[in-house]
């Protein structure tokens, strides 16, 4: 199982940016999905996930409502849509996947059984 993550850059406060993070290695229709981020000195931080079937949605408290996380398993890919970034999203983003959790852990690290490399976002004000 492999997960590539693209899409991070620089950016100045108050632009957007749209993560990617495709998936190989297996059917991942009925598998979950998650963004992760990790900036220098802090621990891994949830930023959002969505269930295999693409209708259940949850995001962190740092990045609701300025975030959009979306799936197309057509094209085993997970997007990540950041709007209006401030310098505090800077960050290594990473996804994640896993088959195995429910809802209310959706947003634990330890939940997730793979790791794509990651992606950096760096904000500027």
């Amino acid at each position: 199982v492999q997960l590539q993550a693209s899409g991070g850059g620089s950016v100045q406060a108050g632009g957007s940016l749209r993560l990617s993070c495709v998936a190989s290695g297996r059917t991942f229709r009925d598998w979950d999905m998650g963004w992760f981020r990790q900036a220098p000195g802090k621990e891994r931080e949830f930023v959002a996930a969505i269930r295999w079937s693409g209708g259940t949605t949850v995001y962190g408290d740092s990045v609701k409502g300025r975030c959009v996380i979306s799936r197309a398993n057509v094209k085993t890919t997970v997007y990540l849509q950041m709007n209006s970034l401030n310098p505090d999203d800077t960050a290594v983003y990473y996804c994640a996947t896993t088959s195995r959790t429910v809802y209310s852990s959706l947003h634990l690290a330890s939940s997730y059984d793979y790791w794509g490399q990651g992606t950096l976002v760096t904000v500027s004000s």
